[in-house]
């Protein structure tokens, strides 16, 4: 028997999970919401825009298609000629009829392929402009959106959406369309050439056949929307699990982690099965109406060539019609499965572009001026959630080229100050300034190119030390990356690299210490080069010695800059030319070092706390040393 705590924690697993995902319920709703010719109309433009390529391939495809109906017209009188007294043989069957056969069938090839090789560019490029637009909006959502959202189901709907686009254009216009052509054309010739109940049994079979596929098919969607949202919430399991791959090993719970991912996948395994199942039955039905179908055909050309009112050449074309028409037809049913998957795999993706931008530029917003940067915080109140307010009437003001430090307890809302300078979140109430001028009224781009940080937690591009520095300015020549190392200390590090600048740093860097990636990152907003810097608990993660020597590196690059230092290890903001101490949101006092001390203050009582402590660690560091 479990105990209570473990049973607790499975209820909390199973809500966390339902919490994690509303964007998989929520697309579900959407999709039943939105119809799929919301999805088809979305997609149009992208192929429109090669309208001259688009109307040549689908003049093409009518070519080939009319070609391929002529084949069985020109074997039927093949046959007839054959079907004569031989000594007249050869002269009813003339060259021209075997030559016209033999074109026909090529023609049927060349206009297909030529169909494809000029729809090619334009699936692929259609493929290529809504990845890259959907992958555009996602980097202009707000962090709010990322956090709640799990980048393994992200990347996965954008994997399926961007795949089934491609799917789609190719089942409906190298399958369906060419189709429903040849089906219109021998529908035609059967209604001209012979009796009406040609003509009657093969529509019938048609509505039949299309009816049952589309009205199975529309039953079978929500066991394929269950199977989609059980694979990625599976994914997301797993992406999870493998990013924080040191901390499963840290509490040993391999064992916990593959029971989590095998109780997802154990919940997709059931949907799977239950969707193959209606697809066998689905298939089955089809073919028992072909089979029918068919069965009337036959019956009916066999009676009419027993009662001397068609030819043999007549039975062999009506043949050779339900050949053509039997294999597309069996065809239609698998591509009609595969568009209302395709389009629900797209209605996921699209749905990402629906998506609003919480943060977006303002209609008339201007580009924030070079130079030297002045940063106002004016009765700034927010909240991440409507019943938990970070910060109340918060009033601050850092003159251009000066330093003003942020310090205060865990959870006061030091970095909170950063993410608003950003823009990732706008201010509730008040307002963030830069030169006197509202950030809400500047382009979000020049606000954040005018802003280096070195953040507490360094993530890492899995890639380069090079590319890593060099990200801060991708324009940098080498020797500036190699300046920037040399200023964050980190150069020597590299150079007694095997691989030097070149080695990777694995995924979000794990392969560096919790230093070496706080100095990369160092490096890299040193050589962006930016009037305002931020410094978030920049040297959190060094140890005394090369804090210090980082620490007059920083002080420099700070000259003639607008510098935020967020610490809590006050010793790192005592050359700050004003210090604010926030606790709970609010700041409570205000001035420089000195001024601060002798307030005996809260500012006091950290600033002694801190320091009993260090006495403490160097006592014991010279103990052990003794």
């Amino acid at each position: 028997m479990r105990p209570a705590w473990t049973d607790c924690y499975h209820r909390y697993m199973r809500s966390a999970s339902t919490q994690r995902s509303p964007e998989l319920v929520a697309h579900g709703h959407a999709a039943g919401h939105r119809h799929d010719w919301a999805t088809i109309k979305t997609l149009l433009p992208y192929l429109w825009a090669w309208k001259g390529r688009v109307v040549l391939a689908l003049s093409f495809l009518l070519i080939a298609k009319l070609a391929n109906v002529g084949v069985p017209l020109v074997f039927k009188n093949i046959i007839d000629a054959l079907t004569v007294p031989k000594e007249h043989a050869m002269l009813l069957v003339p060259v021209g009829l075997l030559a016209s056969y033999g074109a026909l069938r090529f023609s049927t090839s060349m206009f297909t392929e030529l169909r494809e090789i000029l729809f090619a560019k334009v699936t692929q490029r259609a493929v290529r402009t809504i990845a890259l637009q959907v992958f555009e909006h996602l980097h202009a959502l707000s962090l709010r959106f990322h956090l709640e959202r799990q980048t393994g189901g992200l990347t996965r709907d954008i994997e399926r959406g961007t795949r089934s686009i491609s799917s789609l254009i190719s089942y409906t216009l190298y399958s369906i369309l060419p189709t429903l052509v040849e089906i219109a054309l021998v529908l035609g010739i059967l209604a001209h050439r012979y009796a009406i109940a040609f003509t009657l049994i093969t529509l019938g079979t048609l509505t039949v056949y299309v009816v049952y596929t589309v009205l199975i098919t529309n039953w079978r969607t929500h066991l394929r929307r269950t199977v989609n949202e059980l694979d990625s919430a599976a994914n997301v399991r797993a992406v999870d699990s493998l990013i924080n791959y040191e901390t499963v090993k840290y509490f040993s719970n391999e064992a916990w982690e593959k029971s989590r991912y095998d109780e997802q996948m154990q919940k997709w395994e059931v949907a799977q099965i239950k969707n193959q199942y209606s697809l066998s039955y689905l298939n089955l039905g089809q073919s028992i109406i072909i089979a029918t179908g068919v069965s009337l055909m036959m019956w009916r050309a066999t009676e009419g060539v027993v009662s001397g009112q068609m030819t043999v050449g007549d039975i062999v074309l009506v043949n050779a019609f339900l050949i053509q028409l039997y294999m597309p037809l069996n065809h239609l049913g698998v591509l009609y499965r595969e568009i209302r998957q395709s389009l629900t795999d797209i209605e996921r993706m699209f749905s990402l572009l629906s998506q609003n931008r919480e943060v977006e530029d303002a209609p008339d917003a201007r580009t924030l001026t070079s130079g030297p940067c002045g940063i106002e915080f004016a009765g700034v109140n927010f909240a991440y959630e409507k019943d938990r307010q970070i910060l109340f009437d918060l009033n601050l003001t850092i003159a251009a080229g000066k330093t003003a430090a942020v310090v205060g307890h865990s959870g006061s809302g030091k970095s909170t100050l950063a993410r608003l300078l950003f823009r990732f979140y706008d201010a509730t109430n008040g307002s963030v300034r830069l030169n006197g001028s509202d950030i809400r009224a500047l382009t979000q781009n020049s606000v954040r190119a005018a802003i280096g940080i070195v953040p507490q937690d360094t993530v890492l591009f899995n890639d380069s030390i090079y590319y890593n520095i060099n990200y801060g300015r991708p324009a940098a020549s080498h020797d500036e990356v190699v300046a920037a190392a040399k200023a964050a200390h980190i150069h020597g590090f590299i150079e007694s690299l095997p691989q030097g600048y070149l080695t990777r740093v694995g995924e979000r860097g794990l392969k560096l210490s919790g230093g070496e990636k706080q100095r990369v990152a160092i490096a890299r907003a040193l050589l962006k080069d930016p009037p305002i810097l931020i410094f978030d608990e920049a040297t959190s993660a060094l140890d005394s010695k090369t804090e210090q020597a980082i620490q007059a590196e920083l002080e420099m690059a700070a000259q003639g800059r607008t510098t935020l230092i967020i610490a809590h290890r006050l010793s790192t903001v005592m050359t700050a030319d004003q210090i604010v101490v926030m606790d709970h949101g609010r700041i409570v006092e205000r001035g420089t070092h000195s001024e601060l001390l002798a307030s005996d203050g809260l500012y006091s009582q950290m600033w002694a706390l801190q320091q009993s402590h260090e006495s403490g660690d160097q006592e014991s560091g010279d103990g052990e040393a003794t």
